[in-house]
C-alpha cells in the first residue's frame, strides 16, 4: 500500500500527476500513488501514512486509520476539518511559502501598473486612441502591507531598491519585520491613513474577516490603490463598492473577492480602476516543486525524531 496518497484535483490547472513525480524524486523510497477516481481514494487512504491535496474531509478521515499527516497544497487552512484532524492525531501542514516569490511579484506588479496608468493605457490601445495622459511615480509612495507572513515578507523584500516608505500591519508589531514602521491591528488605520498602496496578504480569521470596512476605507488616502491577494471576505464588498463609487480610494486590484467567483452582474467588473484576476495570483509553474520540498523534508523529519510534531509549515490544533 502507498506511504503517500496525493488526491485527484489539480492546483491552477496542473496535474496531480506532477506533483506525485516531484514527491517520488525527492523520497524515492516511499510509495506516492495518485488517488485518481473517488472509489481509488477510499481505498487508498486506509493505510496511507500521508495525504496530501486542496482539502480532505471527516467522511474520508475515517477510513484514514494510519493517517499520520495531511499536508494541503494550499496556504490557508480555514476551509479544514480541524477538530477532526485534532482528534485523530492527524499532524496538518500547509504551502505556506509556495507562493512567496509569485505573488510578491504580482502585488508590486499591480502597484507598479496602477502608478503608471497601464489600465488605461490598455483601453486606449483596445479603442485605438493616442492621447498622452497623466501617471503616477511609484517612488516617494508610503506603501502599507497588511499581514507579515512568508507573502508579505516576500513583498517587503521585493519594495527594497524602489525608493518607497513601507509600513506593516503584523498581530506581533514587536517582532522585526523588513519595514520601516510597523503596527498592530488595533492601529491599522494609523498604517494606512498616509498610504498611497495597501497590499492584503494576511489569512481570514475571525479578526481580519471585514477588517477592510467602510471606516477604513473612509481613512485611507483618496488615491490609495488596495490589493487584495489574502481571502474575499478580508474585505467588505459593499463598502468597496461604495468607496470607489464616491472615489474614496483610488482604484482597487483584487484577485480574490467575497462573493468568489464574482457574479456577471457584479459592479465590481464596471470600474474602470478595478483590476480583477480569477485568484490566481498563486500560480507558478514552480508550486509542486516547491510543495514538494516542504512534504518531503517533513516526511524526513518524522522517519529521524519518530514524531509527526515540529514540522515545517505545521498548524497548531
Amino acid at each position: 500500500m502507498p506511504d503517500i496518497v496525493v488526491r485527484r484535483h489539480s492546483v491552477h490547472g496542473m496535474a496531480p500527476a506532477e506533483y506525485a513525480s516531484a514527491l517520488r524524486e525527492r523520497l524515492p523510497d516511499r510509495e506516492v500513488t495518485v488517488a485518481r477516481t473517488p472509489a481509488a481514494e477510499r481505498d487508498l487512504v486506509a493505510d496511507a501514512t500521508v495525504v496530501t491535496g486542496g482539502a480532505i474531509d471527516e467522511s474520508l478521515l475515517e477510513r484514514a486509520e494510519e493517517l499520520r499527516l495531511f499536508a494541503s497544497t494550499y496556504a490557508g487552512y480555514d476551509h479544514l476539518p480541524l477538530s477532526a484532524l485534532a482528534e485523530r492525531g492527524v499532524a496538518l501542514t500547509t504551502a505556506s511559502g509556495v507562493h512567496g516569490p509569485n505573488i510578491a511579484e504580482y502585488v508590486v506588479g499591480a502597484w507598479l501598473s496602477m502608478a503608471r496608468g497601464f489600465l488605461r493605457a490598455r483601453r486606449q490601445q483596445r479603442d485605438r486612441v493616442w492621447q498622452a495622459f497623466r501617471a503616477s511615480d511609484f517612488a516617494g509612495s508610503r506603501v502599507c502591507v497588511v499581514g507579515i507572513g512568508a507573502i508579505g515578507a516576500a513583498v517587503l523584500d521585493r519594495l527594497d531598491g524602489f525608493d518607497v516608505e513601507t509600513v506593516a500591519v503584523r498581530h506581533s508589531p514587536e517582532k522585526e519585520t523588513a519595514a520601516d514602521e510597523v503596527y498592530g491591528y488595533d492601529d491599522i488605520h494609523e498604517a494606512v491613513a498616509d498610504a498611497q498602496y495597501v497590499a492584503l496578504a494576511c489569512p481570514l480569521t475571525d479578526e481580519t474577516r471585514g477588517l477592510v470596512d467602510g471606516s477604513l476605507l473612509r481613512t485611507m488616502h483618496p488615491d490609495a490603490v488596495l490589493v487584495n491577494v489574502a481571502r474575499g471576505p478580508v474585505v467588505d464588498t459593499d463598502a468597496l463598492v461604495g468607496a470607489l463609487r464616491r472615489n474614496h480610494v483610488g482604484g482597487a486590484v483584487l484577485d480574490v473577492t467575497d462573493p468568489e467567483p464574482l457574479p456577471g452582474e457584479h459592479p465590481l467588473w464596471d470600474f474602470e480602476n478595478v483590476l480583477l484576476t480569477p485568484h490566481n495570483a498563486g500560480h507558478t509553474p514552480e508550486y509542486y516543486e516547491r510543495l514538494a520540498d516542504i512534504v518531503a523534508e517533513n516526511v524526513r523529519r518524522a522517519e529521524e525524531t519518530g514524531s509527526w510534531d515540529g514540522l515545517w509549515n505545521q498548524v497548531d490544533l
